[in-house]
């Protein structure tokens, strides 16, 4: 099944016009990945800066909308998993009174009392009896929502439909700059960029790149989901190394069918359905039509932490470098 962060925020996107309708469904057991993404260190500073008479704020949100603070925001809520790992990794987390019920990371966030679900659409009621002084909604949080917020006298900005890596970047630096952490921001972003970049010298040179499966959602297991172009998940697996498959399709995520599939023929499949999906290596080798498949046959069908490369924030170094190492694991020993 697919995983629930993944199914509204690409069902939305769909009510936006830009994605593919997907059946809800309820998480089953995690599966662990392969191997723990790496943590990046926290900044240290995290003590709020002291608002001062010429602190005023402004920054144009990703829905085109000037938002001006006065000083920087104590009291934050988050709509996005995204959002309240950047808050964290940006050491604000202190600042967090509310959160979405699909945050749960750091552990931390799970001591931030939850505003509940956020489809069909937000509790803005839960939202305003926070009385937060910032509102931190993300690019999948639909438009109506943020108006309602708005128009309650809240304060909301919205981050990016993230496309690349590039986006979260910005989205980063944008947060930063909103809540008086701009140095911290820069140094997590220069962090960040210094990561990649590793890992894209380490797989410039090579001289062959396997083709890369990377499943989404298994609930139809002879159409499953993947990812396409125009989305960081296929940037991430350009920059470790290989090639994905899903750029067979125009679309940024649908279903591919076995036919399809098997004429493509990955010498690699990641599991991002092995989160909240439950699927491993031996349920996709017992699929029917998948046994011929070359990563089937060589044994390179692996787990993987969907989180890590579903949210666009901090963590999508770890799942660069984790794909990285199922993709060219000679060069990541």
């Amino acid at each position: 099944m697919l995983h629930r962060w993944r199914l509204a925020s690409l069902s939305l996107l769909l009510s936006l016009g830009l994605a593919l309708p997907l059946a809800a469904c309820a998480p089953l057991p995690t599966v662990v990945p392969t191997e723990a993404p790496t943590e990046a260190p926290a900044p240290t500073d995290t003590a709020a800066p002291a608002p001062t008479e010429d602190s005023t704020i402004t920054v144009v949100d990703s829905l085109g909308r000037e938002v001006t603070l006065t000083a920087p925001p104590q009291k934050i809520v988050s709509l996005a998993p995204s959002n309240t790992e950047i808050l964290f990794a940006l050491g604000a987390g202190d600042r967090l009174i509310g959160r979405d019920e699909f945050s749960d990371y750091p552990a931390e966030a799970l001591d931030v009392p939850s505003i509940g679900s956020l489809y069909p659409s937000v509790n803005t009621e839960a939202v305003v009896a926070l009385e937060p002084d910032l509102v931190l909604a993300a690019g999948i949080t639909n438009p109506d929502d943020v108006q309602k917020l708005a128009d309650l006298g809240l304060t909301v900005f919205t981050t990016r439909i993230a496309g690349t890596i590039d986006d979260i970047y910005a989205d980063i630096t944008d947060v930063g700059t909103l809540i008086g952490k701009d140095e911290a921001a820069a140094a997590l972003v220069a962090q960040m960029q210094a990561r990649v970049a590793a890992v894209e010298a380490a797989t410039a040179n090579v001289t062959e790149r396997p083709t890369v499966f990377y499943e989404l959602d298994a609930t139809d297991p002879s159409s499953p989901y993947t990812t396409g172009p125009g989305t960081f998940n296929d940037q991430l697996i350009n920059l470790a190394g290989g090639e994905n498959v899903g750029n067979l399709s125009t679309e940024m995520y649908f279903q591919i069918s076995l036919e399809q599939l098997v004429a493509a023929d990955p010498q690699i499949i990641v599991l991002g359905s092995s989160l909240y999906g439950g699927q491993t290596p031996e349920l996709v080798a017992a699929r029917d039509g998948w046994a011929n498949i070359s990563a089937v046959k060589t044994g390179k069908v692996y787990t993987f932490n969907d989180n890590l490369i579903s949210r666009p924030g901090p963590r999508i170094v770890d799942g660069l470098e984790e794909l990285a190492k199922l993709i060219h694991p000679e060069l990541f020993q």
